[in-house]
């Protein structure tokens, strides 16, 4: 059975794989489009994905306009002169690979758009377009709002899935304090979504049609994320609590790693790519890990005999669960963890239903055009709270670290440490003791084995960066980096510097500048060409 569903899902893959080469279309072209999706802006563009056609091709790109330029909708088609261009793989293995990851998309260039735009209205609105317009009027209604800019984008993201205006300092509070499962819409979400239908209806229809309730609860759930654009995360909790009310309207028993595995080979069936995508790897990580270790840690909490104990216990067994099983997969792919993360999720998480209910109702209100001003006034307030409460937590620099080295063969060790953490919570004796110190030693011994091969290596790199070149140079456990004078080092940090030093378990680093006529840099006693 195993070697069965391998060999579908390769198949499948197979015929899911993207692969076009459009090589008849010029780096600078007049293009139409139309966009199918908003993307987060930079500092200097605006961001869409779209389907371009020229006179010989059809092919979808992300396009980018100057951020002065008014926002496009669905409605119109567009004419502009852009410059296109493929994406470019990575120059090294510890960069992030953005052409893999728009080939996934099925994304195979770049549009950039530099003078004005002609537009013309469309008559040919598909029905999820037409929703999607409607979606962008109320983002619209949003931003006329007598609120903070700050609580606007958060109102934005949190109920209608939409982070493309949120400023990178709020976007850094919420990874570094462990909390963007708040900003973006995740399973919590749509269960308080679907929540809120489930008991409207039950309120106001008899018992015997209860199982109506669920269905309609249900649909209306569906309707939200095709409202909100379909987006992945929202796809998987979706897709997650609707195979789990499946079981109750059966009337089976609802058994979550059933339904954890049917709701997975349902997204995976539909597109395969789903697979790479670290959202959809942490999602299901974290409910595995819920399920794996929340109840062997309540059973070293207090007993929980009243409704604020309960969620109170539960908030925090909860949220460490999560944590520890999706710890191995965070540090490989970002190379950093908050243990501040911890007491933040334990301190906000329990009011996070509440949140996401004035969400709702005062993205509705707004909707209607009903100006209630007071409710608005106190949703600002109380939001303005809670961002400064998570900024204070992400400013807690001693419980956060970075730059934290890990490749695959660390990560599934630290996976065995979190599958034989259960064993010894359910039961704490020598034998369960020593299987867990036998992995953890052999994670040590490992870690360490990689490390000391690492610095043994001496390495000399060019890398690109904007319209210059930086130059590294690697002496055993210590490298510099080489930089054009005035280059922003923050962006040099954040790109080349910090990934360079977790792929290579560098902990000694340092950035030095040179005039731009300069050809020749020295370090350590040695001499190094530019050119």
């Amino acid at each position: 059975m195993g070697l069965m569903f391998f060999g579908t899902g390769i198949i499948l893959h197979f015929f899911s794989s993207f692969s076009s080469d459009h090589s008849s279309v010029p780096q600078n072209a007049m293009i139409t489009f139309k966009i199918s999706k908003k993307l987060n802006s930079t500092e200097k563009y605006k961001k869409y994905e779209a389907l371009v056609s020229t006179e010989k091709e059809n092919f979808n790109a992300v396009m980018y306009l100057p951020k002065k330029d008014k926002e496009l909708d669905f409605k119109h088609y567009y004419k502009a002169d852009a410059y296109l261009s493929k994406p470019r793989p990575p120059q090294y293995d510890f960069q992030f690979d953005y052409a893999g990851y728009l080939k996934r998309k099925k994304i195979e260039y770049q549009c950039y758009i530099s003078k004005g735009i002609s537009f013309a209205n469309r008559g040919d609105l598909t029905f999820n377009e037409r929703i999607q317009q409607h979606r962008f009027k109320l983002l619209q209604k949003i931003d006329s709002a007598e609120m903070s800019p700050k609580t606007r984008a958060f109102l934005k993201g949190i109920i209608l899935a939409d982070r493309t205006e949120t400023d990178p300092e709020t976007v850094q509070d919420f990874n570094r304090s462990g909390m963007v499962h708040l900003l973006a819409i995740s399973g919590t979400h749509i269960v308080v979504i679907f929540g809120i239908f489930y008991f409207l209806l039950t309120r106001f229809s008899p018992l015997r049609l209860r199982k109506y309730a669920i269905v309609t609860s249900i649909s209306f759930i569906w309707l939200f994320a095709a409202f909100i654009g379909f987006g992945n995360s929202v796809m998987r909790s979706c897709m997650m609590l609707t195979v789990y009310f499946v079981y109750v309207i059966l009337q089976r028993k609802p058994d979550l790693l059933h339904s954890l595995s049917l709701s997975a080979m349902i997204i995976l069936v539909a597109d395969t790519q789903q697979i790479f995508d670290v959202g959809f790897q942490l999602s299901f990580l974290a409910v595995l890990g819920i399920y794996w270790l929340n109840q062997p840690l309540l059973k070293y909490f207090p007993k929980q005999d009243g409704y604020l104990k309960k969620l109170f216990f539960n908030a925090v067994t909860i949220s460490f669960s999560a944590q520890l099983a999706t710890l191995p997969l965070v540090l490989y792919y970002f190379h950093q963890f908050s243990l501040v993360s911890i007491p933040a999720n334990i301190v906000i998480v329990p009011f996070s239903e509440l949140i996401i209910v004035f969400s709702f109702l005062v993205t509705i209100l707004i909707g209607l055009q009903i100006d209630f001003s007071l409710i608005n006034a106190i949703y600002d307030g109380s939001i303005q709270i809670l961002l400064k409460l998570i900024h204070w937590f992400a400013e807690t620099d001693l419980l956060f670290f970075s730059n934290i080295p890990m490749n695959i063969a660390e990560v599934l060790i630290l996976f065995a440490v979190v599958y034989w953490l259960r064993s010894l919570l359910l039961k704490i004796n020598f034998k369960n003791s020593m299987k867990l110190v036998k992995i953890v030693l052999l994670f040590f011994i490992l870690r360490t084995t990689f490390t000391i091969f690492e610095n043994r290596k001496n390495e000399l790199l060019i890398h690109d960066f904007n319209t210059t070149k930086v130059l590294s140079v690697k002496k055993g456990n210590k490298v510099c980096f080489w930089a054009v004078e005035n280059s922003d080092e923050k962006k040099l940090m954040s790109f080349i510097a910090a990934p360079y030093c977790a792929s290579r378990r560098i902990r000694n680093m340092e950035i030095k500048t040179f005039p731009k006529a300069a050809q020749k840099v020295v370090f350590n006693g040695k001499i190094y060409d530019l050119k």
